[in-house]
């Protein structure tokens, strides 16, 4: 099949939704399928390639007339399938994207909804703000939720021969450099072979529990635990302008705390120094305001690195995530619970070997072969 990815974030930019649509289209392409990405005009000297994908950097803006370009696109090069990468940030936020062609005018058309997070308006747009979520739902010939959560929700709105559950996976690979040592990795962060290293992956946002991550290392530390945190990846992202405002929050509460000195920060940075990075950790602390879900791919990366995680508590029961199994889980919001989690890891290494089991094996389930072949699958029966 000649497949088109519409995406409004794409390497180098950084983003979540970004790297998911790279990993696919990579794996669809192993799969024997053409693949284009469509997305966002970016300076020449921006841009990054892959040999296995063919890039289109071509739409201008994702204002009104966005779909005009996409779909000049498809129409030269005979696309069969279109998939729409959604995530309202991803196109800043404006509702064009949701306005998509009739279907005479396109080719079949699938949404991978990444979350259902609903755009801006106008002040005190209410219910009109779903609708045009619910609209793009209905108005496209299939869409795919990578959640539970998400699923349940958009059952009541979209048939269920229409709606497809398929999951993401890791972005990052466990592939660190060449000749990697763990010992001398956390060395680089001042961290003693002894120490405590916690380890979040992510940009901060308030759904991601950035202040309760610093105030349950402050809790380790006056514990008497000798705590250090590693904040691995990117601050911020491409996309979404709230996280920069959120980050200075988090940024002035540690120095209020006076804990820059336990602090560490990777950057963004290439994959396989994020991979040393989580390597390098004892537990991973992901404090989710609204509950662990498989759409989060900071999850995935700590799972796929055979991370030790304490989260919280899903939104709605998740068979995947199993208490002291694949991880442990606390209530949201609860710093003194995930002070006693992280503890408790620290000083139990039979449990913490248990979950780093638990959670590699879990991290087999996501494979990206398998979730392209899921996507294909469902492509084929919309040609």
């Amino acid at each position: 099949m000649r497949m088109g990815l519409v995406s409004g974030e794409y390497p180098p930019m950084q983003g979540g939704v970004g790297d998911f649509t790279r990993e696919l289209g990579l794996a669809l392409a192993g799969l024997g399928h053409e693949v284009h990405v469509l997305t966002g005009a970016t300076p020449a000297a921006d841009r990054a390639t892959d040999a296995s994908l063919s890039i289109h950097r071509a739409i201008p803006t994702w204002r009104w007339g966005c779909w005009r370009e996409v779909l000049r696109l498809a129409r030269e090069l005979a696309l069969d399938v279109l998939d729409l990468q959604y995530q309202t940030v991803a196109y800043g936020m404006h509702p064009a994207i949701h306005f998509v062609p009739p279907p005479d005018e396109r080719p079949p058309l699938a949404v991978t909804f990444h979350d259902l997070r609903v755009p801006y308006l106008f002040p005190k747009a209410g219910p009109l703000r779903w609708w045009v979520v619910r609209r793009l739902a209905r108005c496209a010939n299939a869409a795919i939720v990578t959640n539970r959560e998400d699923y349940l929700r958009l059952e009541r709105e979209v048939a269920g021969d229409r709606l497809a559950l398929i999951p993401i996976g890791s972005n990052i690979a466990p592939a660190p450099p060449p000749g990697y040592d763990r010992l001398a990795e956390r060395a680089r962060w001042s961290v003693g072979p002894h120490d405590l290293l916690v380890g979040y992956f992510g940009f901060l946002n308030e759904s991601k529990g950035g202040e309760e991550l610093v105030r349950t290392l402050a809790l380790l530390v006056e514990r008497g635990l000798p705590a250090h945190l590693l904040m691995v990846g990117g601050r911020v992202g491409s996309s979404d302008p709230t996280n920069r405002a959120y980050a200075g929050r988090v940024e002035r509460l540690i120095a209020e705390l006076g804990l820059g000195g336990r602090v560490h920060w990777t950057g963004y940075t290439d994959p396989q120094i994020v991979s040393a990075g989580l390597l390098a950790t004892d537990v991973c602390l992901l404090p989710y305001r609204d509950g662990v879900s498989l759409r989060r791919g900071t999850l995935h990366a700590c799972l796929a690195h055979g991370r030790a995680i304490v989260t919280t508590r899903p939104a709605v029961p998740l068979p995947e995530v199993r208490d002291g199994e694949t991880m442990l889980l606390v209530a949201p919001r609860d710093v003194e619970g995930m002070a006693d989690a992280v503890a408790r890891l620290a000083a139990d290494d039979a449990l913490r070997t248990r979950l780093e089991a638990g959670a590699a094996a879990l991290a087999a389930e996501f494979a990206w072969e398998r979730i392209a072949r899921q996507t294909a699958a469902l492509f084929g029966r919309l040609v």
